[in-house]
């Protein structure tokens, strides 16, 4: 168990996978991160919110809410918030180049860290071939992910039972079956391709929840991971260096875990 943490403040903030709207979103996890970190910039790279399963049913709680309460809150406050769309929040496609409440939307974006190396920042979606050119196996594998993570739910709820700290089962199973090792060292090799295609030093991407920060491509690749799974985040530093940041492993708070596992069971 850790001590209440020190208040830090980024020259950016990289947040994506986030799913509002589904019950795996981890929001109290969250919501407990976005009190103690600020930063200069906040980019949100897409699947903040579930549009997904929106459609298919709706679920908003109160924490959901307060999420998108919160990043608007540190918008008012000086945060430039930068909004990349990704396949679960496709909607807001329709809207690239418009802000709302602070909030800029764009398809993608450049960000130049403060020793001038330049990142492009997108989800990442547009280079999955499932989801662009066989969307009823993604809508598939989308099923078979949410059933994942209801048994993950009733999991964690003994795990917190004995006294033990929050644990994913769709992650472990993400790094153990080889096609999905395969995947991820895929889509890691084309997005630094693309990257490398457009004259820059790196990309920070999302979509495929799982947290990563290399060069093993010959290019920077970082991952910013995801808030259902492994609830992780990417900072850069003041001098421009980053950090993935996993907020569940650095925060092992029974009231946390306590509050999720009741909000989970009430839904």
């Amino acid at each position: 168990m850790t001590g209440t943490p020190e208040p830090k403040h980024y020259r950016a903030l990289f947040l994506s996978d986030i799913h509002l709207g589904t019950r795996g979103a981890q929001a109290d996890l969250l919501l407990d991160f976005l009190r103690y970190n600020d930063a200069e910039t906040i980019y949100l790279v897409g699947d903040i919110v579930d549009g997904w399963r929106l459609r298919r049913s709706w679920y908003w709680p109160q924490a959901h809410n307060d999420v998108v309460q919160k990043l608007l809150r540190k918008s008012r406050k000086g945060a430039r918030i930068i909004y990349t769309p990704g396949n679960h929040d496709e909607f807001l496609r329709d809207f690239l180049g418009t802000h709302f409440g602070g909030v800029n939307v764009v398809a993608d974006a450049i960000h130049t860290t403060a020793d001038g190396r330049e990142f492009l920042v997108i989800h990442g979606d547009q280079f999955d071939v499932v989801v662009r050119h066989a969307r009823w196996l993604a809508f598939f594998g989308d099923w078979a992910y949410v059933t994942a993570l209801n048994l993950n739910t009733g999991l964690n709820v003994v795990r917190r039972k004995l006294g033990l700290t929050y644990w994913s089962l769709s992650a472990w199973a993400k790094l153990k079956v080889k096609n999905a090792v395969n995947f991820i060292g895929k889509f890691e090799e084309t997005l630094s391709a693309e990257a490398r295609r457009r004259e820059v030093d790196g990309v920070i991407c999302g979509h495929i929840h799982h947290a990563a920060d290399h060069s093993d491509f010959g290019i920077h690749y970082i991952n910013t991971g995801d808030w259902v799974e492994s609830c992780t985040a990417v900072a850069e530093h003041h001098d421009g260096t980053f950090e993935v940041i996993r907020w569940a492993d650095r925060r092992k708070l029974p009231a946390v875990a306590e509050k999720i596992g009741s909000a989970r069971a009430a839904a």
